[in-house]
């Protein structure tokens, strides 16, 4: 039995005196907690240090939202995967749909970043999904099958092993819709069976696959309850310690119950 993963994707929200006090808040959530539910902070930038800090004495391990492709240089803005291993990251969200569409990051771009993440030892939350337009036209298959090819099927199998995979729905990012449980389960469902196809059974069921798009504590309990849903990447709801805390705890259910 596979324990879920919960991870919080602040993106770009809060000041520093309100992202204290939000680490604060689900620390003392968690520390009431008795887990199995691997939780994840992933804040911007400038907190990383405070919630590392604030993780040595908590039960959630702290992810960064983004890297660089590149290893180091004359690169002004960019923060590279040695720079976050240093201040004790272990994890990293790539190719969030919002990189991939306001910043035009590309799959071969995305497969550098993977392969930066692997060289230093930190563990990429990869994101795939669709828009609305290709959900309805029926290519969602193709597009959700492309950037698994493009990006990570370069991999060995103890490589692909040390992956997290999210599949983002686009059409439901802040949007306030869900994909249903049965549009989840089929997607997931589809991530795996590729998965199995180029790494064989064992390496597919180990693999971690997430869901992200609009998941709250009113739907967590449903999703998270679906065969291949291994927990959630959670956006708006990780901004409230008592709705993150409370999907957590869906988390934790879902395990009990298996």
């Amino acid at each position: 039995m596979k324990n879920k993963i919960v991870a919080g994707n602040w993106k770009m929200n809060k000041t520093f005196s309100e992202a204290d006090d939000l680490i604060y808040a689900i620390s003392e959530g968690l520390n009431d907690m008795e887990l199995e539910t691997d939780v994840i902070i992933c804040p911007p930038y400038p907190y990383l240090e405070m919630a590392t800090d604030a993780a040595e004495e908590s039960n959630f391990t702290v992810g960064a939202q983004n890297v660089s492709y590149a290893e180091k240089g004359a690169y002004t803005g960019e923060v590279s995967a040695a720079m976050l291993k240093s201040m004790d990251v272990d994890i990293c969200i790539v190719g969030h749909s919002e990189r991939r569409a306001y910043f035009k990051e590309t799959d071969e771009e995305l497969a550098k970043k993977v392969d930066q993440l692997l060289a230093n030892d930190i563990v990429p939350i990869f994101c795939v999904g669709e828009t609305l337009e290709e959900r309805e036209s029926g290519a969602h298959w193709d597009k959700i099958g492309g950037q698994l090819e493009n990006s990570l099927f370069h991999l060995k199998k103890d490589e692909i092993a040390n992956v997290i995979i999210a599949y983002e729905p686009v059409w439901a990012i802040g949007t306030g819709k869900t994909a249903t449980p049965q549009q989840a389960q089929e997607v997931h469902a589809f991530i795996r069976k590729k998965i199995e196809e180029k790494y064989g059974t064992e390496t597919a069921y180990n693999i971690y696959i997430l869901y992200g798009g609009s998941c709250n504590p009113g739907n967590a309990l449903e999703l998270f309850s679906c065969q291949d849903v291994d927990g959630g990447l959670i956006g708006g709801a990780s901004l409230k310690a008592e709705d993150f805390i409370a999907i957590v705890n869906a988390a934790e259910t879902c395990t009990k119950n298996d």
